[in-house]
């Protein structure tokens, strides 16, 4: 893969490693594990919008864990580390994000987004309209 120090200046280098290189920032580390506010998450790189805080959920895993993307994702058959999983990677900006799991909550659909923070950015509620998100405010009322 072509190395872009550009974008690694500009997102720093654990979320290029991450999103670069589909690297796994340590469980419980993350700045969105314990994150419990209104707003959306988006790609770091392309700013698409990728889940919200109404389908974040404490899975105990140590990453942000979601039942449901808000935009289709792509999902890619993982067989690295011994194990068969199924990765999810942004559309726009193709950046890893993490991994898809079925053992969410059941009531929920049961699935869990596994995700690293370093793959997102926070937009608050109250920030999405000014932000360009705007289209996203409905999804709380």
């Amino acid at each position: 893969m072509t190395e872009k120090p550009e974008l690694k200046q500009k997102i720093g280098s654990l979320a290029y490693e991450v999103t670069q290189h589909a690297a796994t920032e340590k469980p419980f580390t993350g700045k969105y594990d314990q994150f419990d506010q209104p707003g959306i998450y988006v790609d770091i790189i392309s700013g698409e919008p990728l889940f919200s805080s109404l389908d974040k959920y404490d899975a105990g895993c140590g990453w942000p864990a979601f039942t449901q993307p808000i935009t289709k994702l792509q999902e890619n058959r993982d067989y690295s580390l011994g194990m068969q999983r199924i990765e999810v990677r942004s559309q726009q900006a193709n950046s890893h994000l993490g991994h898809v799991f079925n053992d969410g909550p059941v009531d929920q659909g049961g699935l869990r987004y596994c995700i690293n923070s370093a793959a997102l950015k926070f937009i608050p509620l109250d920030q999405l309209k000014t932000s360009g998100y705007g289209a996203y405010v409905k999804l709380f009322k």
